[in-house]
């Protein structure tokens, strides 16, 4: 009965880890196409900008910039401008869209130029060449660092609690207050099962991009 009790209260954090994986996917990686663009900006100043800010995100804790997000807003204006939850939403987006923009930069600077040439010469837009010739094939290349990234993101969910955000991991430490350790462990699982699926879902889409090939 003790088991059931607990695993249902884990669940009510696992939904808040899971929110916060989805939001953060859903905003974080068309961010970081955009992101990725500025960086290889032939406008030098936007080019510069982006980088150094990108330095600074991935130069720089995670926790650290949720704190950031939250607090100091709340030291200038008196008031926090945003809640507990929104805030960690925001440094999680920023955090990682700048973390997934250097991996999309790779992956469109590593499809040779004659490929673009070659659409150009057949009248094809710099769009159409983008989006039909180049957009595939890093996708291709990507999955594999990105997938590292995104299990990655499954883990640092965690780091919501630094604000007091009830995810799995503090949902599961409010049980040691009475004296029960092994929620906490138990949390492992929930981590385990998600990672698991993630790995299984990104090896069948490695899969399916197997006719682009080097």
């Amino acid at each position: 009965m003790i088991f059931w009790g607990v695993t249902l209260n884990l669940l009510s954090g696992f939904e808040t880890t899971l929110l916060i994986f989805g939001l953060t996917l859903l905003f974080a990686l068309p961010l970081g196409l955009l992101v990725a663009f500025g960086a290889m900006s032939k406008f030098k100043p936007l080019r510069s900008i982006v980088k150094i800010f990108v330095w600074i995100i991935r130069g720089s804790p995670l926790m650290l910039q949720i704190i950031i997000v939250y607090y100091v807003p709340g030291f200038m204006f008196g008031a926090p401008i945003t809640t507990r939850f929104v805030a960690v939403i925001i440094a999680f987006v920023i955090n990682y869209a700048c973390y997934f923009s250097e991996i999309y930069r790779g992956g469109i600077e590593s499809i040779a130029h004659s490929q673009s040439e070659a659409g150009q010469v057949l009248g094809m837009t710099k769009g159409q060449i983008f989006f039909r010739v180049v957009l595939l094939q890093v996708i291709k290349r990507i999955i594999p660092p990105m997938s590292n990234e995104i299990i990655t993101l499954v883990k640092d969910t965690a780091l919501a609690r630094v604000i007091m955000v009830v995810e799995l991991i503090m949902e599961a430490e409010r049980f040691s207050n009475s004296g029960m350790i092994w929620p906490l462990f138990y949390t492992m699982v929930f981590y385990l099962l998600f990672v698991g699926i993630l790995t299984l879902l990104f090896g069948f889409i490695e899969k399916k991009l197997n006719y682009f090939r080097a």
